[in-house]
């Protein structure tokens, strides 16, 4: 019952929105081949194969991103211990604050998330390719 809720998610995603760096949609794409910087795609499997997906983006399931991230965790990716700018994005850009807010807490830095997610990166004329198979 929602009475027992005391912070809803629209409640959580502002407050991390209001503590992590946001990135407008142009200002990923100018940003696909520089070599400092990792886009992240923190959605769902079946997403990437409806919608398709940023070339070159890594894909961590989001029930995995913190395993992934810590150094100390049998599921750690070296990926995450490189200098580079990590740019994290889901659909809509709600759980992508939320991990963005998440990596920055760990200590991952710097990390930002891509404001609208993939939707505003589509609509903004960012490439897209489709799963293969």
């Amino acid at each position: 019952m929602s009475q027992n809720i005391t912070k809803h998610i629209k409640d959580m995603v502002a407050e991390a929105r209001g503590q992590i760096n946001e990135v407008e949609p142009n200002e990923a794409i100018s940003l696909i081949d520089d070599q400092g910087t990792v886009i992240v795609d923190i959605r769902d499997v079946r997403e990437r194969q409806r919608e398709g997906f940023i070339e070159g983006a890594i894909h961590v399931p989001r029930g995995m991103l913190e395993f992934w991230i810590d150094p100390d965790s049998p599921y750690h990716k070296p990926v995450f211990t490189e200098d580079k700018h990590f740019i994290f994005h889901c659909a809509s850009g709600w759980r992508s604050a939320l991990a963005t807010k998440t990596a920055s807490d760990m200590g991952l830095k710097p990390v930002s998330h891509i404001k609208g997610g993939f939707s505003e990166w589509i609509k903004a004329g960012g490439p897209v390719s489709k799963e293969v198979g």
